[in-house]
């Protein structure tokens, strides 16, 4: 029987309190990334032969500042830690998936909702960050006062589909790989977990990317605005949203 979800496989109980594969392995996947930045960082140097090490994180650490500023057209120095981190977990949950037992969090609805709440959280502090707390709740009342209701809905459902993309991208792949492992056990489950590399490399891609849009967008909202560009700024957003979502699919 294939469990769709790492929630439903439980590794121990502390006291009351059960411990799914879910909670385990989002703790070791923080293990990890918090390990690898510590033996990568602790000997960075500005000198002419930086360590291979270096090399790679220069290389990580540029991209991502490259696509933030890319997607965001700021300066993408105030972003970075946040959008990074949620890259940087996402995909490291998702390449795991290739170790045997591991079960990657992303697959659990649990996670992707955590995820997306933190995003949700992001984008008003952020905007605040920008533009004052006046300037940014200002921006729920455009173009008339009667919008402010779908535009609260319409903050609600974008972290809604945030979420549910990823669980349904990552749940899909594992059980898709389970039904072959059944069904054919050698060729067609290595295949399975390759495409399952690389949909989970782009769904951590997407997923950062979205992020940085919806962010982008509320800190640049009462700008262009007042500026006369709203329409110009809010149509950039969206374009960057829809093309992030086609990449998606």
């Amino acid at each position: 029987m294939i469990a769709i979800t790492p929630d439903a496989w439980v590794l121990w109980h502390w006291g009351p309190f059960p411990v799914n594969a879910t909670i385990a392995f989002t703790w070791l996947v923080m293990a990890l990334l918090v390990v690898l930045s510590w033996l990568v960082t602790r000997r960075l140097t500005d000198g002419p032969e930086p360590s291979r090490w270096q090399h790679v994180l220069e290389v990580l650490v540029t991209g991502i500042r490259d696509q933030i500023a890319q997607v965001s057209r700021q300066d993408p120095g105030a972003y970075l830690p946040f959008v990074g981190t949620l890259f940087l977990f996402i995909a490291a949950s998702n390449l795991l998936a290739v170790v045997p037992g591991f079960r990657p969090p992303t697959g659990s609805l649990s996670t992707t909702t955590a995820l997306a709440l933190c995003v949700l959280v992001a984008v008003p502090v952020f905007g605040v960050a920008q533009q004052g707390a006046l300037g940014y709740l200002r921006h729920y009342l455009r173009p008339t006062p009667l919008m402010l209701p779908f535009n609260l809905i319409g903050e609600i459902s974008r972290t809604v589909a945030l979420a549910v993309r990823l669980y349904g991208n990552i749940m899909s792949g594992t059980v898709l790989a389970g039904i072959l492992l059944s069904l054919v056990p050698f060729f067609f489950p290595v295949v399975m977990q390759l495409l399952g590399l690389l949909t989970g490399m782009i769904q951590a891609y997407i997923f950062a990317v979205l992020a940085m849009v919806y962010i982008a967008s509320a800190a640049s909202a009462a700008s262009a605005a007042s500026g006369g560009a709203s329409r110009g700024g809010s149509g950039s957003a969206g374009s960057r949203e829809r093309e992030a979502n086609d990449r998606g699919r």
